[in-house]
């Protein structure tokens, strides 16, 4: 496929660092993917939101069968009356027949070969403890989530491997940049299936490919996962700034330079070759940043403008992952010790309540 961003062999050049990060002994052969290869797997998505919801479209239109796991018994109810979620993104009409919604999570990890987990990372923890699921270690996983989970200060491949241990080579990721609100357009997007055993995040890629989704492969599942946390903490920092009255020029020296201290952080993290100018890195940071869609520039606006986190939950119904991203990333720096102004100042304004003109004075001093 086109696009592939080449890493180095899965257990190689791993940091050494603390409990949140890969070991080289976890990477071993999968013998349960290789007996299936020559069926089509049985998936699973595992979430009730917008982002859940789209990936259900673009895997329902692919695959005969996709089983879809929410809590809300009254949404479920209308998906098999009306055909559509009544909640996220309800211009997006499912065929029946083609997916099958329940809220027993453990029948859907029994059904399933490969499951998808699309619930927000500050209730990842807690959702999966409530249900008591059991038997992932036997199964693919792929994280369409976008943020840390907090018992760990650790991005989900960890948690996945920590907590259930599932081994790291059969632990992938879904990336953008993909807003759910143009899936449901149908309008041209891209997404990036990554995992460290190539053949694994191929046949992902190929299940997520349609005619409106292009995608591509990686094997730098650690690097585009710490990528996809960063870039809400730095579209909350652009939104901050809108919110103060920053212009078009000083946004583009933001995120110019969240660019250079991303790719400053992962390489502190998990030093590989890797391009972060493409697609899962840039691409996803500059959308996030910008575009009317993303609720981590909203929620960073009405910070800028005053208001309070409590505020805004109120206002918007829900906290944007870049708040909780701010803190995993705090909490992962203090042992790594990178230089990161613009995430630093973020979690300064959240979780300090410095100030936000004061703190992004100071910072637009040190851009360049």
């Amino acid at each position: 496929m086109g696009g592939v961003t080449k890493t180095a062999p899965p257990g190689q050049n791993l940091p050494s660092c603390p409990d949140w990060a890969p070991q080289v002994a976890t990477f071993a052969g999968t013998p349960d993917f290789r007996a299936m290869e020559a069926a089509t797997p049985t998936v699973g998505v595992i979430g009730g939101g917008s982002w859940a919801t789209a990936l259900m479209k673009i895997l329902s239109t692919n695959l005969p069968k996709v089983h879809w796991w929410m809590r809300n018994e009254k949404a479920i109810a209308h998906i098999g009356e009306f055909g559509h979620n009544p909640h996220y993104i309800q211009a997006i009409e499912f065929d029946r027949d083609r997916i099958a919604v329940t809220s027993d999570m453990q029948a859907v990890i029994d059904k399933c070969d490969v499951l998808v987990f699309a619930i927000p990372s500050a209730f990842l923890d807690e959702t999966v403890q409530e249900y008591q699921i059991t038997g992932l270690e036997d199964k693919i996983l792929f994280s369409a989530i976008k943020g840390m989970i907090n018992k760990y200060d650790a991005i989900p491949a960890r948690y996945f491997h920590k907590e259930f241990g599932t081994p790291y080579n059969k632990i992938g990721l879904i990336c953008g940049p993909c807003h759910a609100e143009e899936v449901a357009q149908e309008r041209l997007s891209y997404l990036t299936s990554a995992c460290p055993d190539p053949e694994i995040a191929e046949m992902m890629a190929g299940m997520l490919k349609t005619r409106y989704i292009n995608t591509f492969t990686s094997e730098d599942v650690f690097g585009a996962e710490i990528a996809a946390v960063l870039k809400n903490v730095y579209a909350l920092a652009s939104g901050i700034c809108s919110g103060l009255n920053y212009g078009d020029n000083f946004q583009a020296v933001l995120v110019s330079s969240a660019l250079r201290e991303m790719k400053r952080f992962i390489d502190t993290v998990h030093e590989i070759p890797r391009n972060v100018q493409t697609s899962p890195y840039l691409g996803d940071l500059l959308v996030t940043a910008y575009s009317k869609y993303s609720r981590n520039r909203m929620f960073g606006m009405m910070v800028g403008k005053g208001y309070s986190v409590k505020m805004i939950a109120l206002e918007m119904n829900m906290i944007a992952e870049g708040y909780y991203a701010a803190k995993g990333i705090h909490g992962m720096n203090a042992h790594f010790k990178a230089n990161i102004p613009i995430a630093e100042s973020v979690y300064q304004i959240l979780y300090e309540n410095k100030p936000p003109g004061l703190v992004m004075k100071q910072l637009a001093e040190r851009l360049r």
